[in-house]
């Protein structure tokens, strides 16, 4: 099980963990900072080498459109971010999703390989599970369910998309966050329990995940994230604080199999160490070896693997996980036996480029710690 220890106790160069750290906490200085705050949580083995928090959980009251910033609130009533703190992780949601597909695989309710139609009739034949789960189901990337209020309203778009995809299954990776959505609402019909359910019951309360779920969550402790106004949004929410970020996850109730999910930095780790370990945390175990080694091993199945645009050089030799949109990062590597979590608000107080070099700065400095050196 994790436990706090130095770099020299974790096999890490301390040299490269002071270079990640100071990075880490530039990332919320400056007249245009990456992130208003920020945590990173990096280790190797059962070890945490690295904690650090950095900049403002809360630093903004609104954005203002005219000046082009936000509008800061006065000094007393912002709140730094701490190691604790706890942050929206848009689509890290989905490595939760995809743990609980393989759940289900391991009791024989669900095959990888089955068409979805056999639960969901209005999907189009030839999509499966498999499809859904590394992003080759020909699915466009997201549909406006927050335009269209109402469960059956919105499935009937939904079903309008899946009865005829933009592509034939099985073709080119198209990332979606209908794939999640649709594998969701699987999940929800082959066990009768809520998605929510599913994830408490079968990962994070077996790994003792006891800051992660599901909002809305009451405010104190949770790292702002946008002042939410078209025409930079896609709703007229104002500011956000516990409440999901993204417009489709809120407008389909707050539980989504591709967002929705809140937790820490220190939970995120123990998933890390969960799938480190082949799926076992203590006593818990969440999945076997081979599902592990079908969620991290290429393509990977709800996982992104070998991506070096926020990978870095950790990115090469299977590396495996993940970001979001709001300014959240996973990666876990095997071959080196480390874990890094990033977890920032760069959507405070309005959302911007989304530029992941950071992420991939903070992985390098990891790798490089770790005793990986490349060409790059």
């Amino acid at each position: 099980m994790l436990r706090d220890g130095t770099p020299a106790e974790a096999g890490l160069d301390p040299l490269w963990t002071d270079r990640l750290v100071r990075g880490v906490r530039e990332l919320p200085e400056g007249r245009d900072p990456w992130c208003a705050g920020v945590v990173v949580l990096a280790g190797r083995g059962p070890v945490v080498a690295v904690q650090e928090a950095a900049g403002r959980a809360v630093r903004y009251e609104r954005y203002d459109p005219g000046a082009g910033r936000g509008v800061e609130l006065p000094p007393k009533e912002q709140e730094p971010t701490r190691v604790g703190t706890v942050f929206d992780l848009a689509s890290l949601t989905k490595l939760c999703t995809a743990v609980a597909a393989l759940q289900q695989a391991e009791r024989g309710t669900l095959g990888l390989d089955s068409e979805v139609a056999g639960w969901l009739p209005a999907v189009a034949p030839g999509i499966t599970v498999r499809h859904l789960l590394t992003h080759t189901s020909g699915l466009r990337p997201e549909l406006p369910f927050y335009a269209h209020p109402g469960r059956r309203n919105q499935l009937a778009l939904l079903w309008r998309e899946t009865a005829a995809p933009q592509v034939p299954p099985g073709g080119p990776y198209l990332y979606s966050d209908l794939n999640l959505i649709v594998l969701q609402l699987v999940l929800e019909k082959i066990t009768g329990r809520r998605l929510d359910r599913l994830v408490r019951e079968g990962i994070t309360g077996p790994l003792g995940m006891d800051h992660t779920a599901y909002g809305p969550l009451a405010p104190a402790g949770v790292a702002a994230t946008e002042d939410q106004r078209r025409p930079w949004a896609k709703a007229d929410r104002g500011p956000l604080r516990g409440e999901v970020h993204d417009e489709n996850a809120w407008a389909l109730g707050g539980v989504a199999g591709h967002a929705g999910l809140f937790s820490t930095a220190r939970d995120l780790a123990v998933l890390c160490r969960a799938l480190l370990n082949g799926g076992t945390y203590g006593t818990a175990r969440i999945l076997g070896p081979r599902s592990v080694a079908a969620l991290l091993d290429p393509p990977g199945l709800g996982f992104r693997v070998d991506q070096p645009s926020f990978m870095g050089e950790l990115a090469g030799r299977g590396a495996a996980g993940h970001t979001g949109f709001t300014g959240t990062s996973l990666v876990l590597d095997r071959a080196t036996d480390t874990f890094l979590v990033l977890l920032a608000n760069t959507v405070h107080p309005r959302r911007g480029s989304g530029d992941s070099t950071p992420r991939a700065a903070a992985a390098t400095r990891l790798a490089r710690a770790a005793g990986i050196r490349t060409a790059r």
